[in-house]
């Protein structure tokens, strides 16, 4: 996304007799919520933190709550610019992931937030849903990667399941033989308490 026609002033206001910008409306808010999560996840700077763990191990959850800080600012605010968006991201990627962006790609997220925003407020709801099917696919893709990773190694598990299911068959087989030779004679023991091979017996357990 480019910053060239990027408005840094651009607002939104809450209504007159409002104490905050959400949506009156369950759906509006839950719509423009969808958005705002959408777009952190555009976020590349963002992404390639996630992806690389500078989080720590919960880098992924620590995403979601960076959406939700955004969305509470529009909670309890009465008036948010692009530029109090753009702050928020920054901080929360130096507060959490201990990086500081200075590509300016925290801009246009932060300037698609306002025109959601905007859009959701008109009861528009298409470029939410837009971003949602292309998050959606992209996801789809990357789980299809990381199934083609596995595929390269299931060989080998293959073959160890194999050996488990013979393993898994010996031990029930093993297992029915009492009962296939509980009808084999009593063992011979002689005098001096020893017991006499039998000829053609089974293996004792």
């Amino acid at each position: 996304m480019s910053t060239q026609y990027i408005d840094e002033t651009a607002f939104v206001q809450a209504e007159q007799g409002r104490n905050n910008l959400m949506f009156p409306d369950e759906k509006q808010q839950a719509r423009f919520e969808l958005g705002v999560s959408m777009m952190v996840y555009r976020w590349d700077a963002l992404d390639v933190a996630v992806e690389n763990n500078w989080g720590g191990p919960d880098s992924s959850e620590k995403r979601d709550w960076i959406t939700g800080v955004v969305v509470d600012l529009f909670k309890s605010e009465k008036v948010i610019d692009v530029a109090s968006i753009e702050e928020t991201l920054l901080y929360a990627m130096v507060d959490e992931f201990e990086t500081n962006v200075e590509d300016d790609s925290a801009l246009p997220i932060a300037m698609e937030i306002i025109n959601i925003y905007n859009d959701c407020f008109n009861v528009n709801y298409n470029k939410v849903e837009q971003l949602y099917l292309e998050w959606e696919e992209k996801q789809k893709t990357k789980k299809a990667k990381r199934v083609i990773h596995v595929e390269c190694d299931e060989d080998d598990d293959n073959d160890n399941e194999e050996d488990e299911d013979d393993e898994d068959e010996d031990e029930e087989m093993e297992e029915a033989m009492p009962d296939l030779v509980s009808t084999k004679p009593e063992p011979v023991v002689d005098d001096d308490g020893f017991e006499l091979v039998q000829p053609k017996g089974r293996r004792r357990h």
